[in-house]
């Protein structure tokens, strides 16, 4: 039995878990059933260990803020005859605890036992922190 992986991704243009959020509500960014997607070039190898119950952690201004479970990946074949993977998630963001990540090119695997905690019920209804201030929390460990 394989065990569970997951992948952190930047969220390039988005200022907040709410611009995310927006975005993903966007018929551009959804599968034809309705799933939020993100499409990438590169086919994930340990593609098993994501589908046995991980997640996309989404970085957002330097810091990794939420996440989704991923549902499938699905292969798409754009315009200019490239394969490519679209990671469909799960509707809907979960909060995290904000923490900081250096930026990087692609997406990256990320252990479970890495992954930050999901926040509490109470603190999902909370409104967030602007990132700055999320990113600066996170840099000197209060999160």
């Amino acid at each position: 039995m394989s065990s569970c992986i997951n992948i952190v991704k930047l969220s390039v243009g988005t200022d907040d878990v709410a611009g995310l959020d927006t975005w993903q509500n966007t018929r551009h960014a959804q599968t034809a059933d309705g799933y939020p997607r993100h499409i990438t070039r590169m086919w994930p190898k340990r593609s098993d260990e994501i589908l046995n119950g991980g997640s996309i952690y989404w970085v957002i201004k330097g810091v990794i803020q939420c996440r989704q479970p991923i549902l499938r990946l699905d292969e798409v074949i754009s315009e200019d005859g490239i394969r490519r993977c679209a990671i469909v998630s799960k509707p809907g963001l979960i909060r995290v605890a904000a923490t900081p990540r250096r930026a990087f090119q692609g997406w990256r695997y990320l252990a479970a036992e890495d992954a930050p905690e999901d926040l509490t019920a109470e603190q999902q209804a909370e409104t967030a922190l602007p990132p700055e201030l999320s990113k600066a929390l996170a840099d000197i460990g209060v999160r």
